[in-house]
């Protein structure tokens, strides 16, 4: 008896002298201390840390667990230091490495078969996680058995698939989006746990580190229609939730490997700070949780918490992580990172106090240009405005949405995209990736090709020219690549001024036939006179037709068969295709083959409830007009119909209201009540692809190519958003010196010509 107590005393000192120097992958020792710290101090994360608990605790009570159950199993076997949860641990790992595979049947029995996708991904973590935690636990014979068995149905059934040169069946082309980073480095992070057992596993780690570089470095494809993946500013074309996803995978390896190989050198990654950007970027926050841009496969409650998670534990500590980090941690992130959750509480870091954060010092408006994704809002705060805009590549998860926007006001998601439904429902081919699901403009019942999705899209859109000059803002949709079958000219014009948002369709087809302008919706929708509503609990959107007609201002619509015409049509519920969605399709009186839409979006709130703004349209020879009055100023929006293309080899030059311009697109600004027709009373001014703008003979502003700008005028001083070709020179009236001026954030000296009353100057881009 006593030799078999000496031997079980040794074989534990063995135990604990090989464990003590254990570098873990996520439990180390410090951030076990940090937790426990945390569950002493905090009863938001003690109560979080009991919920663990009692799942692990449940999980005993079961004959047997699965592999996703080595989360909590791990997580509460560190904390504790019980050796029931060991047990199960190391039940379930025996258990993993006796299958003959990780994968599901789909995929097994392709040709060749993928051994090495989503599901060996997944269960390498979860299993690898189990090893790390329960390590200390194992003896060396099973900690070889274990290892060996990870390294045969996990690591190189993923290695044979994506990287041996001998065997790899992918490539960037084909499955180079999420699933490498998943796939791959998910391989690498199980690498890195039995390294110790397995010779080679540290080599397999550090190859994955930096061919890693490559997913982020890929360029696209012209031949097989595969865009780049990410976005010179961090954007992920595939979707928040595919951003989140992919991004995340590869950052649990980074910073495993940094724990267990702090030695080796990482590589230089420039995209993880600005993917960090992205998600703060295209995140609309709400008292009641944050909710995302969800174009394309997302979810409007899918966000980046976790990556900015991981990105914190990293090492990259800035305001605005923190900030964010503080607005999502409730959100929803089925990657298990938010704070009620096994990984999400061993990673939740320390950040300062709530008083302490700032706000994010990122502009309130961003174009992802490469991809084609805009978010423009009035504030950073709880319950502001957001307008999200979509105009770029269809493949894949990004939707055959090119056009397409979402609004987002007081809280609510209003104005939505229809957004998707599991991939085995015939609903999400036929109905959620196609053009009829999104906000888009439709002709003969037709946007985008129904091919898209699948083979992608040849001729993309963009989204150009976005100028944020606070109460105005504005960005251009080119859509007519994407839907050239039916349109020659497809083009959307958002200019967002105080409450009021214009959506401006510059449309033409081939030959005549229906335009047909569609709106999906939350809460309560219905027209109240020239208006349509849009209503959810106290927020709410007036849209009101403006051109080419409004609606009937009474009686029935038979009786009026010129006016705009508002039909109901029945979509399918985000992520519930058994439940109907209404949306509305408004519709052109006649067919004709050129025409525009102008459409005021009202934003309704606490302010300017009792005294709406109040819009209404004129219009004269070879220009339509809008006038918009709110807050004691007036707004006159020209929009030029001799800029539209209709015009060749001369410029569009056009006289509106006794306004001399060649720009598509112009508002001026002045006080309620002013005279409208004199340049001095204008306060801002907006041009949209004009090279000048005089009155009476005398330029208000002039260039010799055309240009995009905001100018606000302040008494003595100017204040430029300007957007042109490089080294524009401009002039802009002045009736006295005024030195300097500011361009784009920047103040610049100017040279004043007294005799023209020009002040000039070179706008370098």
């Amino acid at each position: 008896m006593k030799k078999y107590l000496l031997l079980l005393i040794v074989c534990a000192l063995s135990i604990t002298v090989t464990a003590k120097g254990r570098k873990y992958l996520l439990h180390t020792d410090a951030n076990i201390a940090r937790l426990k710290e945390q569950v002493k101090n905090d009863p938001e994360i003690r109560q979080s840390w009991e919920n663990q608990l009692q799942k692990a605790e449940e999980m005993l009570k079961r004959e047997r667990s699965g592999a996703p159950d080595l989360q909590e199993l791990g997580l509460v076997y560190r904390m504790t230091g019980d050796n029931r949860f060991a047990e199960r641990i190391k039940q379930v790992l025996v258990n993993a490495i006796s299958q003959e595979s990780w994968e599901g049947q789909d995929l097994l029995q392709r040709t060749p078969p993928w051994k090495g996708g989503l599901g060996t991904a997944h269960t390498s973590f979860f299993v690898a996680i189990g090893y790390d935690c329960a390590y200390n636990y194992l003896t060396s014979a099973e900690r070889k058995q274990i290892a060996e068995g990870i390294v045969k149905v996990g690591i190189k059934s993923a290695m044979n698939d994506w990287l041996k040169p001998e065997t790899n069946i992918h490539t960037f082309d084909t499955m180079g989006h999420n699933w490498w980073s998943a796939c791959v480095d998910m391989a690498g992070f199980a690498a890195l746990a039995v390294k110790d057992e397995i010779p080679e596993a540290q080599k397999w780690a550090e190859e994955i580190s930096e061919i890693s570089v490559e997913w982020f470095n890929f360029s696209g494809n012209v031949m097989d229609n595969k865009p780049v993946s990410f976005d010179r500013d961090g954007g992920f074309y595939e979707s928040i939730n595919y951003a989140s996803f992919g991004f995340s995978q590869y950052l649990l390896f980074r910073y495993a490997f940094q724990n267990v190989l702090p030695e080796v050198k990482l590589p230089e990654v420039p995209a993880m700070e600005k993917m960090a950007d992205f998600f703060i970027q295209t995140t609309y926050y709400s008292k009641e949780g944050p909710m995302s841009v969800n174009f394309g496969d997302s979810n409007v409650r899918r966000n980046g918490n976790a990556c900015v998670v991981l990105l914190w534990n990293l090492g990259f500590h800035k305001d605005r992580y923190a900030w964010y980090l503080q607005k999502t941690e409730r959100g929803t992130d089925k990657e298990g990172l938010e704070m009620d959750s096994p990984q999400g509480l061993i990673l939740h870091p320390y950040l300062p106090q709530p008083k302490d954060f700032k706000l994010p010092d990122l502009p309130e408006s961003k174009l992802f240009s490469d991809m084609g994704w805009a978010t423009l809002r009035d504030s950073w705060k709880d319950d502001a405005t957001m307008l999200g805009i979509k105009c770029g590549t269809t493949w894949n998860h990004a939707h055959a949405d090119a056009g397409s926007f979402i609004l987002f006001h007081k809280g609510k998601n209003l104005i939505i995209d229809s957004g998707n439904s599991s991939y085995g429902r015939p609903e999400y081919s036929q109905f959620y990736c196609q053009s009829e699901a999104h906000n888009v403009v439709l002709f003969n019942g037709k946007a985008q090709s129904r091919k898209d999705p699948y083979f992608g899209v040849k001729n993309e859109g963009h989204l150009y020219n976005l100028l944020d000059a606070g109460n105005l803002k504005y960005i251009f949709a080119d859509a007519t690549g994407p839907t050239s079958q039916w349109f020659t000219r497809n083009y959307r014009h958002f200019l967002w001024i105080g409450d009021v948002i214009l959506v401006i369709d510059d449309l033409e087809s081939y030959e005549p036939g229906k335009f047909e302008w569609l709106l999906h919706y939350n809460g309560e929708s219905k027209r109240r006179g020239l208006d349509l509503s849009i209503k959810d609990n106290d927020a709410e959107v007036l849209v009101h037709l403006l051109y080419p007609e409004t609606f009937p201002d009474g009686g029935l619509p038979h009786d009026f068969p010129e006016k705009m015409r508002l039909e109901e049509k029945s979509g399918l519920k985000d992520h519930q295709p058994d439940v109907k969605q209404p949306f509305w399709s408004v519709s052109h009186f006649q067919d004709t083959d050129r025409t525009k839409f102008v459409t005021a979006i009202i934003l309704k709130n606490d302010q300017n409830k009792d005294q709406l703004p109040k819009i209404g349209r004129f219009d004269g020879k070879d220009f339509l007009g809008v006038r918009i009055t709110q807050n004691g100023k007036t707004a006159e929006i020209y929009l030029n119909l001799l800029a539209d293309g209709r015009i060749k080899h001369r410029n569009s030059l056009n006289v509106m209201n006794g306004w001399d311009t060649d720009a598509y697109l112009m508002a001026l600004t002045f006080p309620e009540g002013a005279d409208f027709g004199s340049p001095k009373n204008i306060k801002q001014l907006f041009i949209a692809d004009g090279s000048y703008l005089r009155r009476d003979s005398k330029p208000l502003i002039h260039s010799l190519s055309k240009f995009f700008t905001v100018v606000d005028f302040d008494g003595d001083n100017r204040y430029l958003k300007f957007q042109g070709q490089a080294d524009t020179k401009v002039s802009i009236y002045s009736d006295k010196n005024f030195g300097t001026i500011s361009v784009n954030g920047e103040k610049q000296h100017i040279t004043y010509d007294s005799a023209s009353n020009l002040a000039k100057f070179v706008v370098h881009q």
